[in-house]
């Protein structure tokens, strides 16, 4: 039965060629229906843009107004915030009609009342600001049926879009294709190594959908937000699941916590270095205040130690003679601090050997021929 209602909301025949739901994207469990009945489509689920109203059971005090803001969900990660008219109350989930320019979309209410000031203080805009677009109206059964014929079109365009730049030659990689709800804009997403000229391919897209055409140009790591996937952990993609915001990322990370400077394990898919390393590295350089001054060689009547590398949970730290880097000596962090300040008051150990909590030999890495099959056997 749930197959034979799917049918008949997208009218597209054959069950071997019913499409995913396109209204996913935008937080619907499936396409609006019959809007006299009200029924809600909008549906909370483990996406990174659902946000839980924890003010929605305090009641507002006698004399105040409710917020007059709402927070409004589009496609994939686009959401804005809209002034709502004094005569109208909205809910969550209500599909509703909003300024655009030009014409009017169509969104679905995901917060209102007192929450939506928090969320408008986390992304530092002014809810007094007079450039905030305002909220028209619910939307008529009109509204609805022009918004699903709007939607319905997106994958077609998409694959038509691509062939028109591949004809053209034009190296770029359409990702994604929003139509506005009165269906007079389309934004067009891509990504591009260097400076592309689409004016031609704008004025073939203008012919064949009849719409304005917006082109707007993402990075790498919002695409691959947009088309997911799972990544080297298993799990799939953070910015794809929760991560709303990118911060930049860089080496130095991945030295602090003393791993490998590896391109391709320290790479995402999007093939920038992947948004992790940034998750535990405050608490590595925190870790890292209590251990001594790595770039002080240790000197003693045997030869002078030099720092190889450090253990952050074993609080501990390896070193080896400058005349003999192949035998590694691990010693407390602690003991470390002491023999610096040994040499600073003018002792000198006699060696390390006595002192090492663990010794062992330093193990040469060797590269070896991805294409060797033989490279199993060792």
């Amino acid at each position: 039965m749930e197959q034979i209602e799917q049918d008949q909301d997208y009218n597209i025949g054959p069950k071997e060629n019913i499409p995913e739901n396109p209204f996913l994207a935008r937080g619907c469990c499936r396409a609006p229906k019959d809007l006299q009945r009200g029924e809600q489509v909008f549906d909370h689920g483990c996406c990174k843009l659902d946000a839980y109203d924890w003010l929605k059971d305090i009641t507002i005090a006698t004399g105040q107004r409710r917020f007059d803001c709402v927070e409004v969900r589009f496609k994939n990660n686009r959401k804005d915030f809209f002034r709502l008219p004094p005569d109208l109350d909205l809910y969550i989930g209500d599909i509703i009609a909003v300024e655009a320019s030009p014409g009017h979309d169509i969104g679905v209410v995901s917060l209102t009342g007192e929450v939506v000031k928090y969320q408008m203080f986390k992304r530092r805009i002014d809810p007094d600001s007079p450039d905030l677009k305002k909220v028209y109206r619910k939307s008529r059964l009109t509204d609805i049926e022009k918004w699903i014929s709007a939607v319905m079109k997106e994958d077609e365009a998409l694959h038509r879009t691509r062939k028109v730049a591949s004809e053209l030659n034009l190296k770029m990689k359409i990702n994604d294709i929003e139509f506005q709800g009165d269906e007079t804009k389309a934004i067009f997403y891509y990504t591009a190594d260097d400076r592309v000229d689409f004016r031609e391919m704008i004025k073939l897209l203008a012919e064949q959908f009849r719409v304005r055409i917006e082109m707007r140009q993402i990075g790498v790591r919002q695409e691959a937000s947009r088309l997911g996937g799972i990544g080297s952990c298993g799990r799939e993609l953070c910015c794809s699941t929760w991560l709303t915001s990118f911060e930049s990322v860089t080496t130095n990370a991945a030295r602090v916590q003393q791993l490998s400077l590896n391109p391709q394990k320290l790479a995402g898919q999007c093939g920038k270095l992947k948004c992790c390393l940034n998750y535990e590295y405050a608490s590595y350089v925190d870790a890292l205040q209590n251990f001594p001054d790595s770039s002080i060689n240790l000197k003693t009547k045997k030869g002078d130690a030099i720092h190889q590398k450090s253990d952050i949970f074993k609080k501990a730290m390896w070193y080896a003679y400058s005349n003999d880097q192949q035998n590694l000596m691990m010693m407390d962090a602690s003991k470390v601090a002491e023999i610096i300040e040994m040499n600073k008051n003018g002792m000198i150990p006699y060696n390390f050997e006595d002192l090492a909590i663990k010794q062992e030999a330093k193990i040469e890495e060797q590269v070896i021929n991805p294409d060797d099959l033989r490279r199993i056997d060792s």
